[in-house]
């Protein structure tokens, strides 16, 4: 029997980390061994998550087993999804970038193939958030 090949991806976003498995199959998305709609809890975030099979009409193709960890479901959906777009682009490797029908043009031209770096900044001394001072009396 002939092994399966698998395309690994690793996203990260916020405090979010998310290792992506990507294996020839069905459609089957798996977060933490549980569906992807029992894990998350908005469609908003599963239409996120897709995106980037949906833009490559690949949805059907792939199985994909995700392990993510860190933050909230928001960052962690981010982090899947440049996780899943990373291993897409590992998958499409042979393709002639230039080419319309490849998936690096279709990815970046929406912008998946950047990761977002923006995190929490970090809390000052002497005040009461990151930039929240406390109030200011004259006298």
């Amino acid at each position: 029997m002939a092994e399966k090949k698998v395309y690994i991806g690793t996203g990260r976003r916020k405090s979010s980390i998310a290792r992506v498995r990507m294996t020839s199959g069905k459609g089957k998305i798996t977060i933490n061994n549980r569906d992807m709609n029992e894990y998350l809890p908005f469609p908003t975030l599963v239409l996120d998550l897709c995106q980037p099979l949906d833009l490559t009409n690949t949805r059907d193709k792939f199985d994909i087993e995700v392990s993510t960890y860190g933050g909230g479901f928001s960052g962690q959906t981010g982090a899947i999804r440049l996780g899943i777009t990373r291993a897409l682009l590992k998958y499409d490797e042979n393709t002639d970038p230039t080419s319309d029908t490849s998936f690096r043009k279709i990815l970046k031209s929406n912008g998946l193939v950047t990761r977002d770096s923006r995190k929490k900044e970090r809390k000052k001394y002497g005040l009461k958030k990151a930039r929240k001072a406390p109030q200011f009396s004259k006298r």
